[in-house]
């Protein structure tokens, strides 16, 4: 019997260098979307899919995210005292959002490395994983349906996103197998591969449902690029080896994905998602294109 998936971990150790200095002392999962940390973004994605319990992975100098999850009680009570529930409302939906967990990765090694932090968490349990940096469109229903493919099939599910080929040095790349509708066979990952190295354009994305065997591959896999312990050499090695963890399933993702790892990118997110926005999205871009006529 297939036991229901319902942990996610979401890894936000990294140091958010490309974003100094304002990541000096802010974690960078704590820049703002609009009016919300993109670190609440993931987290209610993880929630919508039915993901109740979460284990954040962090480092020195991240305790804003735990702070942002938790109770505010004197802003809460002047708030209150303000009358102003509109605004008590936005404060407290973060509180009560998810079971909340938190534990340090220590030493920065990799997504991989990140992620082993998570075993006692876990336990024998499938579990998604879900990056910071990558915010994916509110109605989607990729987490969910990847939860069912695994739940399904016992196998590890990696998101996937066909770029254009002269980006594939920017992510983790995979051969393909056979390909049923969205769902495709993955039979080898490359970590950032040289355009004329890569096997494909179709880039692993940060969204991830794993089997607990992850565990046991991570725990034998040597530093890869950059002398860091990389995910997509423990699912390589799955891949090639389907009886150390399951096989790998890539799910191709044609909705929107939102990257915030990088200052344009970012600049980009904002402005979409406030264009979108009921609140703002008229006044907004009303006054974009009046700014853009002008440049």
């Amino acid at each position: 019997m297939v036991s229901n998936i319902t942990k996610a971990v979401i890894p936000a150790a990294g140091l958010g260098t490309r974003f100094l200095p304002a990541t000096k002392a802010l974690p960078k999962e704590m820049l703002p979307v609009v009016d919300k940390p993109a670190i609440q973004y993931v987290v209610e994605e993880a929630v919508g899919a039915g993901l109740a319990h979460v284990l954040m992975i962090t480092g020195r100098h991240k305790n804003a995210l735990e702070n942002h999850f938790d109770r505010a009680v004197e802003l809460e009570n002047l708030l209150i005292e303000k009358g102003d529930k509109d605004r008590l409302g936005v404060v407290a939906e973060a509180t009560g959002l998810a079971d909340l967990h938190y534990v340090r990765q220590g030493d920065p090694l990799g997504l991989g490395h990140a992620i082993s932090k998570a075993e006692t968490f876990v336990g024998n349990e499938p579990f998604a994983v879900l990056l910071g940096d990558d915010l994916i469109e509110a109605n989607s229903t990729l987490l969910k349906d990847m939860i069912e493919i695994a739940q399904n099939t016992q196998a590890n599910v990696v998101a996937l996103m066909e770029v254009p080929k002269n980006d594939v040095h920017k992510y983790g790349i995979v051969r393909t197998g056979n390909r049923h509708d969205n769902v495709v066979e993955v039979s080898e990952l490359v970590e950032k591969p040289s355009t004329e190295a890569a096997p494909s354009n179709f880039a692993v994305i940060g969204r991830y449902v794993l089997q607990p065997g992850v565990f046991e591959v991570l725990r034998n896999l040597k530093p890869g690029l950059g002398g860091e312990y990389q995910l997509t050499d423990a699912l390589n090695e799955m891949a090639a080896h389907p009886e150390l963890a399951g096989p790998v399933i890539g799910l191709v993702f044609e909705g929107r994905r939102f990257d915030t790892g990088d200052r344009l990118s970012y600049l980009k997110t904002i402005v979409e998602l406030a264009s979108e926005r009921d609140d703002l999205g008229s006044e907004f871009t009303a006054w974009l294109r009046g700014f853009t006529s002008k440049l």
